[in-house]
């Protein structure tokens, strides 16, 4: 597992580039056409991304080959979800949520290429995740689950 300033590191490299992104684009595209600029450029900035990633889970028993896919891992630590609609539902949080309680990973990103401001569409989803105490606040709306 990557440690908390990985992490952080990583969720600030993949903001930066959606931002970077939107500017250029603009919103109104489709979903998948973010998804493979965006898996892309983070792959131009060294990092690991797999795009539609299966995952595997047990539930009593029951084993889901393909129980979902996540749109981008990225490092194998950060789950990236994007929407391009005009605003995100409660839904959405709550299903990056599940997914990472799935993965038990601690950190994932729901980004909104939909919105008119892209930093109205970051959303940072927290699974039991405490940043390290020197860590500086994050700029990108948080939930956090108690």
């Amino acid at each position: 597992m990557t440690g908390d300033k990985d992490i952080d590191s990583i969720t600030e490299q993949i903001v930066d580039a959606a931002v970077k992104i939107h500017i250029r684009l603009g919103p109104g595209l489709l979903e998948s056409v973010y998804e493979a600029v965006l898996a892309r450029e983070l792959e131009r900035r060294g990092l690991a991304v797999e795009r539609q990633k299966p995952v595997m889970f047990v539930y009593e028993g029951m084993k889901f080959e393909e129980g979902f896919r996540v749109d981008l891992l990225v490092e194998g630590c950060v789950v990236v979800e994007l929407k391009s609609v005009e605003k995100v539902a409660l839904v959405h949080s709550k299903q990056l949520l599940t997914y990472l309680r799935l993965l038990h990973l601690p950190v994932g990103l729901l980004i909104n290429f939909g919105e008119s401001l892209l930093k109205d569409g970051l959303h940072r989803i927290a699974n039991n995740y405490q940043p390290p105490s020197s860590a500086p606040p994050r700029r990108v709306n948080q939930r956090v689950n108690p």
